[in-house]
């Protein structure tokens, strides 16, 4: 099944990486959410795996996305929060993809980079993701912005519709009148449903995938926008879903001992009011963005098969985080909470196999050593993956089939986590002082932060001594200092609504 040799396939796989935003490993129909509307993505776990307990590096845009361009700790490149940047002429998978035998194309959003006046079209810095190792770049920014443009943007005006965009993106941050829209109140999109931003970037990723002709396999990142906030979907989407149908959050607040990471979201993005009904409502709203997506999924995969390239293509599905969606009275990210840590992954491998899904722990980490597997490109010196393709190919009833990493790390904003099968604990970085101790096996949603049970201590020094220890030793010090005074100096801020 895994063969690439067999005639009529070029000698090496196609890589199609579908990234999204903020998508929250629960979301989906093939680990058993019988309410989310996923088929697409469903019809690639049938054909493949799921693997039900992937973390992400980090709960940030930034931090995750430079872990997964760089395959190196939030530490080691240094991009603690959205006002960091890792260096674009460090490791790369994409590079080494790139010098693999390939062309490395990318469609959607990077935030690799902080926003700077000035900047002008996205393009004009197209250099800048060539450094990264992308050769074909369309990249496009989350929301409207008064420094720069892009290429979406140009595709609004040219329909007379970016000031309608515009304006739905300022109510959205800033409110309307002396009001400031609560997560269950965004409305829906009023632009066309082919005019939304995923639905361009899928077109736009479509249309070179029916174009291309190269005689290199390609490797193609289509970067989704959704479902991050604003949870705006077309009006359709909306009404495949009743707010009546959804579960309500784990409503429960954070409890003390409370760190002072989770303290200070809950300052920014609590929502102590939150009542099950508006629970509800809010992740309607966000299955509703979900299905969009899906969708839009759901035609780039139509392609690959129309043009007979699923025999010979990888098609990796996952996201940069999750959401918290009103758990424990908090929406958004950057804590470490389930609710953003876990994250989706199907990997349909080319021609499909057996499905199946893997319960143990991965990260992006992995994924990244996976596709440079798959594209038989130099893995990095110093690496914190494995591949999985491996246990794609030994199948369901191999002994190792649910067994993953004994331990997977996440980071942001200078906090530090390591989880295990049984514990979750998280450190400031800097002091290395314990904050939040877990036992995810008796207390799955995370209500008791047991970080001063004394009969815990065994636990904490261990995962101080081996784990933390392991992910730490090597942090960037010119990095942490910049993240230290506030990140890069910049008078341009994408501020989200405070609740």
């Amino acid at each position: 099944m895994l063969n690439y040799e067999e005639e009529g396939m070029t000698n090496k796989p196609n890589i199609l990486l579908i990234f999204s935003d903020q998508h929250r490993g629960d979301a989906l129909g093939c680990i058993g959410n019988q309410t989310v509307r996923t088929p697409n993505l469903d019809g690639l776990a049938s054909e493949g795996l799921v693997f039900r307990n992937c973390n992400t590096s980090s709960p940030l845009c930034m931090p995750a996305r430079a872990s997964l361009v760089t395959g190196q700790y939030v530490n080691e490149h240094g991009a603690w929060g959205n006002r960091n940047e890792a260096d674009r002429f460090g490791q790369s998978h994409v590079r080494n993809i790139r010098e693999a035998g390939y062309c490395t194309a990318l469609f959607g959003k990077t935030h690799f980079r902080v926003p700077q006046v000035g900047d002008g079209h996205m393009q004009d810095r197209a250099f800048e993701l060539n450094d990264w190792g992308y050769e074909v770049t369309h990249e496009i920014g989350e929301i409207p912005s008064e420094v720069s443009s892009n290429y979406y943007e140009d595709f609004l005006a040219a329909r007379k519709k970016l000031q309608l965009h515009k304006d739905a993106m300022t109510i959205w941050k800033h409110g309307q009148g002396n009001k400031t829209l609560r997560p269950w109140e965004h409305p829906p999109s009023l632009l066309e449903e082919n005019e939304h931003i995923d639905a361009y970037l899928g077109e736009m990723a479509g249309e070179w995938i029916k174009r291309y002709e190269g005689d290199r396999p390609f490797y193609l990142q289509l970067a989704l926008v959704g479902p991050h906030p604003p949870f705006d979907a077309p009006a359709r989407y909306r009404d495949m879903f009743r707010p009546e149908d959804m579960e309500p959050a784990i409503m429960v607040p954070p409890s003390e001992p409370m760190s002072p990471q989770v303290r200070t979201m809950l300052e920014r993005r609590g929502l102590m009011s939150l009542t099950e009904s508006q629970s509800r409502l809010m992740t309607s709203n966000y299955y509703a963005k979900i299905a969009f997506d899906d969708d839009v999924i759901g035609g780039v995969v139509k392609i690959l098969k129309e043009k007979g390239l699923t025999d010979n293509t990888w098609i990796i599905y996952t996201s940069d985080h999750g959401e918290m969606l009103g758990d424990h009275r908090l929406v958004q990210k950057v804590v470490f909470y389930e609710g953003a840590l876990n994250i989706p992954l199907i990997i349909r491998p080319p021609g499909g196999v057996s499905p199946w899904i893997a319960n143990g722990l991965t990260d992006h980490y992995d994924i990244i050593d996976t596709m440079l597997s798959a594209a038989n490109a130099e893995t990095f010196e110093k690496d914190h993956g494995s591949s999985l393709i491996p246990k794609i190919e030994a199948g369901q009833s191999a002994p190792d089939a649910q067994r993953g990493k004994e331990v997977v790390f996440s980071e942001v904003n200078l906090y530090s986590m390591a989880r295990t099968d049984r514990y979750k604990m998280t450190i400031d970085s800097v002091t290395r002082e314990p904050l939040e101790v877990y036992d995810m096996k008796n207390d799955p949603n995370e209500l008791n932060n047991l970080v001063n049970r004394a009969s815990l201590s065994g636990i904490r020094d261990e995962m101080q001594n081996k784990y933390f220890k392991q992910l730490l030793d090597d942090m960037n010090a010119k990095q942490l200092k910049t993240a230290q005074a506030g990140g890069i100096p910049t008078t341009i801020h994408q501020n989200y609504p405070k609740y």
